[in-house]
C-alpha cells in the first residue's frame, strides 16, 4: 500500500505591526518570522528588509504608501493613541486586530499629575476607538494591558533605575516602599499577542497582563540590582531622609526622565489578575528573575 502525498503547506500568514522596532515590537516580530508569517513592519528609521521581512520608514502621522492593503492581522506596539486614530481612519482589510495599551489606563486615574491622569482617559479613550472601528469594519480586536515591563533595557522603568544605580553606585530608596508589582518580561508580552491572535476567547476583549510574580518594590529593586556585576548598594532609609535625597538629586539633575509620580507609586499596591488572559489563550509569563543582559540597550 503507498501512502499519500504530504499536504502541501498553506501559504504564510500575513501581519502588519507596528512599532517594529521597539521593545515588544521587535520580539514579537522575531516570533512571527519563527512561526513562519510574512511580515511588513513599520519604524520610523529604515531597516534592511529579510526574508518574509519587509520593512516601512513611516510614522502614524506619515504613513508610507509602501503599506499593504490588507493583512490576516495587524499588530500595534506602539502608543495606542496613535495607533487608534489612524486605524479609525484607515481603509485596510484586515479581520484581526492586536493592540496593546498599558495598565496605567487604571493606575494613573487618581494620579496627583494631571499629565498622568490625562494619561490615564487617552488610553481608555483609545482603546474604544479601537473596538468601535474594529466592529464598524466586522473586524475583532483585543487590548493586552501589560503591567512593569522590563528585559529589552529600553524601558523607563527598571532600565531608567540601572542606568542611575550605576551611575552613582547606589539607589536610595524609602523604608516603606512596598507597594506590590508584577514585572512583566518582553518577550512574555510577544508571545501573548502571539498566542491572542489565534484564541477565540480573546477577540472583543481588553487584558491585564502581568508578569508571573507578585513582589513588593524593593525586593524588585533590590534582585534587579543584585544581578548586576558589580553590583550597586540598595540604600533603604526612613521617609525622611530620602525626600531629601530626592531634592538634592533633582537639583543636581541626577532624575532626568524619572516618569512624574513613579516615587509617589513606590507605596502603592498595583497588581492585575492573570487569570482571564490565562483562561483565554494560555498566558503564562515567567517569574521575576534579572539578568544583567536584560538592561543592556540592544
Amino acid at each position: 500500500m503507498t501512502s499519500n502525498p504530504a499536504t502541501p503547506p498553506g501559504p504564510a500568514r500575513h501581519a502588519l505591526v507596528f512599532g517594529a522596532s521597539g521593545a515588544i515590537g521587535a520580539a514579537l516580530v522575531a516570533r512571527l518570522l519563527d512561526a513562519g508569517w510574512s511580515v511588513d513592519a513599520v519604524s520610523r528609521a529604515p531597516r534592511a528588509d529579510a526574508a518574509r521581512l519587509r520593512w516601512h520608514a513611516g510614522a502614524f502621522d506619515a504613513m508610507p504608501a509602501s503599506l499593504p492593503d490588507r493583512a490576516d492581522a495587524i499588530f500595534s506596539c506602539g502608543p495606542l493613541d496613535r495607533f487608534s486614530l489612524w486605524y479609525a481612519g484607515a481603509a485596510i482589510d484586515c479581520p484581526r486586530i492586536v493592540a496593546f495599551g498599558s495598565t496605567s489606563d487604571a493606575t494613573k486615574q487618581a494620579a496627583r499629575d494631571p499629565g498622568e491622569r490625562e494619561l490615564a482617559m487617552r488610553l481608555r479613550a483609545s482603546g474604544e476607538r479601537v473596538f468601535a472601528a474594529a466592529n464598524a469594519r466586522g473586524a475583532t480586536a483585543t487590548l493586552l494591558r501589560p503591567t512593569l515591563v522590563y528585559g529589552s533595557g529600553r524601558d523607563r522603568n527598571l532600565s531608567l533605575i540601572v542606568a542611575l544605580a550605576r551611575r552613582s553606585g547606589v539607589f536610595v530608596l524609602p523604608r516603606d516602599a512596598r507597594g506590590l508589582r508584577q514585572p512583566v518580561h518582553v518577550d512574555d508580552l510577544a508571545a501573548a499577542a502571539e498566542a491572542a491572535f489565534d484564541a477565540p476567547g480573546a477577540q472583543g476583549q481588553a487584558f491585564a497582563l502581568p508578569g508571573g510574580d507578585t513582589i513588593d518594590y524593593r525586593t524588585m529593586v533590590a534582585r534587579t540590582l543584585a544581578c548586576l556585576h558589580p553590583a550597586p548598594r540598595l540604600l533603604a532609609v526612613p521617609g525622611v531622609l530620602f525626600d531629601a535625597a530626592l531634592w538634592t538629586a533633582h537639583r543636581a539633575g541626577r532624575l532626568q526622565g524619572l516618569p512624574p509620580g513613579a516615587v509617589a507609586r513606590m507605596r502603592e499596591d498595583l497588581v492585575f489578575d492573570a487569570a482571564p488572559a490565562r483562561e483565554a489563550f494560555g498566558y503564562a509569563p515567567r517569574a521575576f528573575r534579572p539578568e544583567p543582559a536584560m538592561f543592556a540597550v540592544d
